[in-house]
């Protein structure tokens, strides 16, 4: 599901990552600027090299009528937070393990906390023993650091300076599709919600993406993993993929996709 570092695609737009360590594995690309427009994330385990490309989708603009979401699921939460303020302690279920998905692609860049804060927590909070090395935590942080300074650089401050006022990048997972599930091992594909703004009178922009998640049960808790994403790559491999589609849309419910309410 994800990866580390933005780049820019064929129509001169920054993609940047939304949660670059999962990264490797998690979530998804999305356009910072510009109209709506659907990104795609290809699946990538966690030791997955940082520089995995993304391709965009066609252009998706969400429609004016509401349609209600067939399918609707309040996923539990964690039981604690660890060290990094993120949750963690996930139910050993199938929603326990879609719920840290949904935790690990979460992100919030405002302020002070860059996304090079928020790519080493997801990759030290969400990542399996197995994926994590010192030369893949290196390459997560610097490959941040340069997501960081495109930013910066559109937001009109110094590469290190906190974002304006009312300046932010967030991520939110709004649907899910299982792919595979046991007791021990679960994927799914993951759509989300990508907005930017760039600071206090600037319009947002966002727009939504598709990534391919795998998580394995690891020492009492869920952990995304590189062997649980390529088996969920190879059991989708020839399929056709989830169309990217708000929710609210009828196409939605065409697609398969189950919509997230936020748990008590």
């Amino acid at each position: 599901m994800g990866r580390t570092r933005g780049t820019w695609n064929t129509k001169g737009t920054w993609l940047a990552g939304a949660a670059l360590a999962a990264v490797l594995a998690l979530t998804g690309y999305a356009v910072l600027s510009g109209d709506d427009e659907g990104g795609d994330t290809p699946a990538k385990g966690p030791s997955a090299s940082a520089s995995a490309s993304t391709s965009p989708g066609p252009t998706y603009a969400p429609p004016e009528d509401w349609t209600e979401p067939d399918q609707w699921s309040a996923l539990p939460r964690g039981k604690r937070t660890d060290d990094r303020g993120s949750q963690v302690g996930f139910p050993k279920s199938t929603e326990g393990a879609v719920s840290m998905m949904v935790a690990a692609n979460a992100t919030a860049i405002e302020g002070e906390r860059s996304n090079a804060d928020e790519q080493l927590r997801i990759y030290h909070s969400y990542i399996g023993k197995a994926d994590q090395s010192s030369q893949n935590a290196e390459q997560i942080e610097l490959n941040a650091q340069e997501s960081d300074k495109a930013l910066a650089k559109q937001v009109g401050v110094s590469a290190g300076q906190p974002l304006p006022a009312g300046a932010y990048v967030r991520n939110t997972v709004v649907g899910f599709k299982l792919i595979k599930k046991s007791d021990t091992e679960v994927s799914a594909w993951l759509l989300s919600r990508v907005v930017q703004k760039n600071g206090e009178m600037e319009k947002e922009k966002g727009s939504y993406t598709r990534t391919l998640a795998g998580a394995q049960w690891e020492d009492g808790d869920w952990k995304l993993t590189g062997d649980a994403t390529a088996r969920a790559q190879s059991a989708v491999q020839g399929q056709t993929q989830p169309r990217i589609v708000a929710p609210g849309d009828a196409d939605f419910n065409s697609a398969g996709w189950t919509a997230i309410r936020e748990a008590s």
